[in-house]
This record gives structure tokens, sequence and C-alpha cells, in this order.
């Protein structure tokens, strides 16, 4: 938008932000919102399965199509090489460990070698999404929870289902089954459509016409020094650099929401995403929660309420079963998985391996505390019948509010790689450098406080 006088700047927001950004919003996913209604009526009507999966099987190439063209070709390859590999090692027991072994394979030899960087990158989400889901049913094919390996139009409708074969969120095979038996109409389906429509759309106006303004405008912390772009990029002062990295953090954050509250949408308008109770049916699919982010007790809160299904696909299919190497192993291990899903890019591999170090001391040493001071002070909150003697104290309060402080600076010194001009960097090494830069700039203050706390926790062990 410019830099405007804060007048100006109020004036200009609806007609040149808020409104293009609602309606540009609108008109990249309506196809895709149309489709997922129309699967959903289809499946109600008592079809044969083959033709449901079929029906999927169509909404979900038509979809990919609509977003990807052609491109869209390497997440189908992508598709038949893991129902292949089920199919040839339908009678082994590792199945889970070595799809995903292959699949990694197949994405860090896309990430290098298939194609260019740029059309890569905008399928890495649908990519992570097939990957989860063929992984998850390996290892659901190895415990039994899913009998046997389904038909191939059977395996296809689950991969592309059109509800979350763009923006996700992974979902369960069995998952999957019940939603295309074709569940009745209902006023609360409908609610919940609509509730996490709105939602989408806030937040994303919030990344982009809020958060990039927040503080020259919305919160004038430092007057008119930050008004101006270019010198806001050239600003001076520690204090000023972490407000400038704080609207970063909190742009990527809300562009996080969107995606999420977008992909509750669209699963749900599909008929997926409600547990069922008696014979009642509470359409609750919830893929992120941002109150626990903005405002978090801990990292380990922010990173499990950041994606809860991803977080639950991690913890289920990687963390359980590297647990055998140690709890530590077993944490950067997951990192390690969830960096490799999301892309080969440093930046992303930086923050969420730093993030694998950062929960895992903050949980030890929190842990620690929690013992020497029989208080509620752990990562996550304690239960109503927990056994602290030290539950609600005024002490306890403040080392709670002092994690959440240090959580919060974490976040922004993590989020600050991410911002608009890492989406046009091709060369790994501009993104790498990029990255170095940022936390340059604040000091390495995350990683600082983070070999405190690991300093500390081994005092007190």
């Amino acid at each position: 938008m410019g830099a405007f006088s804060r007048q100006k700047f109020f004036q200009e927001l609806w007609g040149g932000c808020l409104l293009p950004t609602a309606q540009q919003g609108l008109e990249q996913v309506w196809q895709l919102l149309l489709i997922c209604l129309l699967c959903r009526l289809l499946w109600m009507l008592g079809l044969p399965s083959f033709l449901k999966h079929l029906v999927t099987v169509a909404g979900g190439f038509y979809t990919l199509y609509l977003f990807f063209e052609l491109h869209m070709i390497w997440v189908v390859l992508l598709s038949l090489l893991c129902y292949l590999f089920l199919f040839l090692c339908r009678h082994s027991t590792m199945r889970g460990t070595f799809l995903s072994i292959t699949v990694l394979i197949y994405l860090l030899l896309g990430e290098l070698h298939m194609m260019d960087t740029t059309n890569w990158h905008k399928m890495r989400g649908s990519q992570m999404v097939v990957a989860m889901k063929a992984i998850s049913l390996a290892f659901d094919l190895d415990r039994g929870v899913v009998s046997s390996v389904p038909s191939p139009l059977e395996f296809m409708g689950y991969i592309y289902f059109v509800g979350t074969v763009i923006f996700g969120p992974w979902i369960s095979f069995n998952s999957y089954r019940e939603a295309v038996e074709g569940r009745r109409l209902s006023f609360s389906w409908l609610s919940k459509v609509c509730v996490s429509w709105v939602k989408s759309q806030l937040c994303l106006v919030i990344s982009n016409c809020v958060a990039p303004y927040l503080f020259p405008y919305f919160i004038p912390l430092y007057g008119d020094k930050l008004l101006r772009g270019k010198k806001r990029r050239k600003i001076r002062g520690t204090p000023a650099k972490w407000l400038l990295a704080y609207e970063n953090t909190m742009s990527f954050h809300f562009s996080n929401y969107f995606v999420s509250y977008l992909s509750e949408t669209t699963a749900t308008l599909a008929g997926a995403g409600f547990t069922e109770e008696k014979e009642n049916l509470k359409w609750d699919l919830s893929v992120s929660k941002p109150l626990s982010i903005e405002f978090p007790r801990s990292t380990v809160e922010v990173v499990t309420s950041w994606n809860l299904p991803m977080s639950r696909f991690l913890h289920t299919y990687v963390f359980k079963s590297a647990l055998k190497f140690g709890t530590f192993s077993a944490i950067m291990v997951t990192y390690t998985a969830s960096a490799l899903l999301h892309g080969l890019s440093f930046h992303l591999g930086a923050v969420l391996l730093s993030l694998g170090f950062i929960t895992y001391i903050e949980h030890v040493l929190r842990k620690r505390l929690a013992a020497i001071f029989n208080a509620c002070i752990l990562s996550k909150k304690c239960l109503p019948n927990c056994t602290h003697r030290n539950k609600k104290g005024l002490w306890v309060f403040l080392i709670n509010i002092a994690f959440s402080a240090l959580a919060i600076l974490h976040l922004t010194y993590l989020g600050s790689v991410f911002n608009s001009s890492v989406d046009y960097m091709d060369e790994e090494d501009d993104i790498t450098h990029h990255t170095i830069q940022k936390w340059s700039e604040l000091s390495w203050m995350s990683h600082w406080a983070t070999f405190g706390s690991w300093i500390l926790y081994r005092l007190i062990l």
C-alpha cells in the first residue's frame, strides 16, 4: 500500500487492501468449494462404493489441474509409486518404515532434479498431504488398524479426497471411509463450514493488511520512524528490529491460520472432520489453535497447536516409532521428518531443527523445576487432579508468564525469516544468507537463550 500518513493509510485501507484481498481469496478457491459441495451431495445419493471413490478421484484430479495444471503429474506419480509399493510389499510387516524412506527419497529427488524449484514449491503442500496419507496407511496396515490393502480405486479416492488434496489437512484412511458414507446434511455442518470460512478470510486480511503495518500505523510505538518501507529495512536499534521481526512473524502466523481454517472449510464441506457420539455427529475438525500460539504457555504448546492433524500424524507414526531410541532421539527424528516433508529448504530446516532443541530443553528444564518446587510449571498445563502442592500461587504464575514470554521471543526470532522476499528467492544460497542475516540482526538471541536454558538445566540436574 506504499508509504502514507496514518490518516491517509486508514482512508485507503478498505479499497486498497481489505476488499481486494478478500475478493482474490474467494476467486482462487470458489471452484474448489463448489466441487467439495458437489461431491458431498453425490455421496448422499446412495451410490455404489466404487462410484463414490471414482467421483472422489475425478474431483481430486480436476482440482489438482485447476491449481497446478500439468505439473500435477508429479503428485500423481507419487501416489502411483506409493500404491505400487504397498501392493508389492503387502505381506511385509515393515511397510511403514520402508515406504517412509521411499517417499522421502522421491521428494528429495523432485526438489533437486526432477523439475524447477519454483513449480515444485507450489505443489509442496499437496505433495506433503499425499505423502502423509500413504505413510499413515502403511503404518496402519502394519499395526492392523486397516485390515488389508485397499483396492486401487479406494486408495486413489483417499489420496485425492477433494476436501484435503490441496490445502490438507491430513486425515486417516478410516476417516475417509466414514466421509464417503455420505452423512446427512445438518445445521451444525453448515455452521461449521461458514464459521471456518469467515475465520479464514479474516486471517487472510490480517496477514496481508494488518500485520505488515502493525507498528507504524496500528500501534505507532516509534512514531514516524517506521513509516517508510526503505527506512524500515535500515532501521537501527534493537527494539525496532524486534518490532519489525514481530510484524514478519505475525504475518506468517496468520497466513498459516488462513490455510488452516480454509482446510477446515474444504474438509468439512466435503463431509470429513466429525466425531460420532451415539447417534449425534459433532463437526469438530480443528486444524490450528491461534490463541495457544499467540499467547503460548510454552513452545511445546505452540508446536502441537500449529497444525493439529500433522502433529497427531508425527506423534503417532514417527515419534512413537522412534521412541525406542530414546526421547531426545525420537524428538529430533520427528523434527527431521517434518523438515523433510516440508521440503529441502535451509530456512525451514533450520527453524524446525531449532524448534526441536528448544522444545526438548524447555520440556526437561520445566519438568525439573516442577519437581524441585512441587509446582504446576510444566510445559503442558497440569490436570486438575495433579499431585503438585503449589498450583495457583503468585510465584507459580510469574514463572509460567516468564516461560510464555520466552516462547514469544523464540517465535518472533524464528518467524523473522519468513517474509515475502523469501518467496521470490530461487537460489538456496540466497535463502541461507537471508536466514543467517535475519538471525544475526537479532544477535542470535533465541539460540543463546536456549543454550542458557540448557546450562541451567545441567546445573540443577
